[in-house]
């Protein structure tokens, strides 16, 4: 294997050429999917699948079958049920320890974490599910200010204590409902806990290194050093630094120009520390693509390497999609361009119109 290899390889792993039937798959298969944003991460779901449709996430993720909660470093990220108590159980205690400072500038103590707890458990129980402006009064009123960053705090220590996590959507608000409620009984993962996210990171993200397995789960290097030993990866050195993946994973054949619009904080790159291979030298992405200025927010992508930023906009019933592009695209560039622009008009039910700057 060589560093070019690598976009191509990571193309199969993440399944953005090889969709998976459902969206409940591609959350199996990619473990955790950051997802602070909801909108950006249905589609870095919906794309990965065959067929589903943005309004089929929305149905999951309203039942229960798909939820969302902080984990790992920590931010949102979208997780199955089954999977969500032993991945809390894996990361929450450090992410405790990295919010202890804060709390202790905002006034929370762990007797004041039990008191939000208590009143948050009583005002889900039995089905009901609330905004976080509702679970702000629910504060107030067991006499907790949910003043400044106060709220988002107590509401991060009750997710970290499986007290409350995701529940089903109330028109455009997200709302929190029962942890043990919307969970229910989940079993540990055969392998040490560890070990099972390690093989699931690599089988999605290889061939990746250490360091990107570290910051993607939060694990200390030591932990992490543990963890991969454990899961059964192969490992290849290219151009002196250590690359792991799953073996069984099929290493792509060559295919035709394939090119994704991507999500922003999608897995192919935020999961990673060294994005090296994602941009060819000499192409500067900035200010002026879009979003955040950086590969982290909406990118096209041709062949699994950046070559723009894209946003989309809605024009009557129609959503307009305008690429700003490092660089001139050649013919079939722009036709696998156009095929994600199909592919993402599918996902919504809408027609997309494509505006190039």
């Amino acid at each position: 294997m060589i560093l070019n290899d690598i976009p191509r390889r990571r193309l199969a792993s993440q399944r953005l050429i090889e969709p998976l039937p459902s969206a409940l798959d591609v959350v199996r298969w990619l473990g955790p999917i950051q997802a602070q944003d909801y909108g950006a991460a249905k589609w870095a779901v919906g794309q990965r699948t065959r067929e589903a449709s943005e309004a089929d996430i929305d149905r999951l993720f309203d039942e229960g079958l798909i939820l969302r909660t902080h984990v790992m470093r920590p931010t949102w990220h979208l997780v199955l049920p089954k999977d969500a108590r032993w991945l809390l159980a894996l990361t929450g205690p450090k992410v405790r320890r990295q919010a202890a400072a804060r709390w202790r500038e905002l006034g929370i103590d762990e007797a004041a974490v039990s008191r939000a707890n208590t009143a948050f458990s009583r005002a889900l129980s039995g089905g009901r599910h609330l905004t976080r402006a509702e679970l702000g009064q629910v504060l107030s009123e067991a006499g907790l200010s949910p003043d400044g960053q106060r709220l988002p705090h107590f509401l991060l220590a009750a997710e970290l204590d499986c007290v409350i996590i995701s529940g089903p959507r109330r028109g455009k608000q997200l709302t929190y409902a029962s942890f043990e409620e919307r969970v229910g009984h989940s079993e540990r993962p055969a392998a040490e806990a560890a070990g099972e996210l390690a093989g699931r990171y690599f089988r999605s993200h290889g061939p990746a290194q250490l360091r990107d397995f570290v910051w993607w789960s939060g694990l200390t290097m030591a932990a992490a050093r543990k963890a991969v030993s454990l899961a059964g990866l192969g490992h290849e050195l290219i151009e002196g630094r250590g690359y792991w993946f799953d073996p069984e994973v099929a290493v792509p054949l060559e295919h035709a120009t394939v090119g994704h619009l991507l999500a922003n904080f999608d897995e192919y790159t935020i999961g990673y520390t060294d994005r090296s291979a994602l941009v060819d030298a000499g192409l500067l992405f900035g200010p002026a693509h879009f979003a955040y200025g950086n590969i982290l927010s909406n990118v096209v992508t041709l062949d699994g390497r950046v070559r723009g930023g894209w946003r989309r906009k809605a024009v009557g019933d129609r959503f307009q999609v305008e690429l700003r592009l490092l660089n001139t695209l050649g013919p079939l560039e722009m036709v696998a361009i156009e095929q994600a622009c199909t592919r993402l008009g599918r996902f919504l039910g809408r027609e997309v119109d494509l505006v190039v700057r």
